[in-house]
C-alpha cells in the first residue's frame, strides 16, 4: 500500500501471460517468509517498503504442487527506488475496489476483497492517530508548562 489521503494497493502485470496479480515470489533457500515478502514485493514495484502486519495466506495447485502464499501490508515509499524486475512489465497503484476489479485471479479478488477492508481500516487509524497526536516539540512545552516551579524562600 501506498500512503497518503487514499491508500493504494499495488497490482503488477507479469511479462509471461500479461496477467494482473498481487505482487508475489518464491522464496530464497532459508529466506523467512516476511523477508522474502519484503524482498519480492521491492522487485516487483520498485518501491521500498516497510513491512507492517500480516494479512492472511491463499493456497493453490500449480504444476501438480501445492503453493501458499502469504501476505503483509506494507507501506511504499512514495517515489521508486529501482526498476522492477524483466518479467514485470507494469505496475498500477489503485484504490481497493479497483484493484479488486483489475486482477486476473478470482482467488486473489476474493482475498483482497476480505481483508482489504480490514488493512484499509489499520491504514486509516493510524493515520488518524499520527495526525491527532502532538509533535515532539509539542509534548516538551506541554511538559514544561505542567511542572511546578521551585519556589525560594524570600
Amino acid at each position: 500500500m501506498r500512503g497518503g489521503a487514499r491508500p493504494l494497493v499495488a497490482v503488477v502485470q507479469r511479462s509471461k501471460d500479461h496477467l494482473w496479480v498481487l505482487p508475489r515470489g518464491k522464496l530464497k533457500r532459508n529466506e523467512r517468509p516476511i523477508i522474502g515478502a519484503q524482498r519480492e514485493v521491492v522487485e516487483e514495484t520498485g518501491h521500498g517498503v516497510r513491512v507492517r502486519e500480516y494479512l492472511g495466506a491463499i493456497a493453490y495447485r500449480t504444476g501438480g504442487r501445492v503453493k501458499v502464499v502469504r501476505f503483509w501490508r506494507m507501506q511504499a515509499t512514495a517515489q521508486p527506488s529501482r526498476d522492477v524486475m524483466k518479467d514485470i512489465v507494469a505496475v498500477q497503484w489503485l484504490p481497493l475496489a479497483a484493484a479488486i476489479r483489475r486482477l486476473s485471479y478470482p482467488l486473489e479478488k476474493s482475498f483482497l476483497k476480505d481483508v482489504g477492508r480490514f488493512a484499509l481500516r489499520r491504514h486509516i487509524r493510524r493515520s488518524r492517530r499520527k495526525a491527532s497526536a502532538p509533535t515532539t516539540k509539542a509534548k516538551a512545552r506541554r511538559r514544561r508548562s505542567t511542572r511546578s516551579a521551585p519556589t525560594r524562600p524570600r
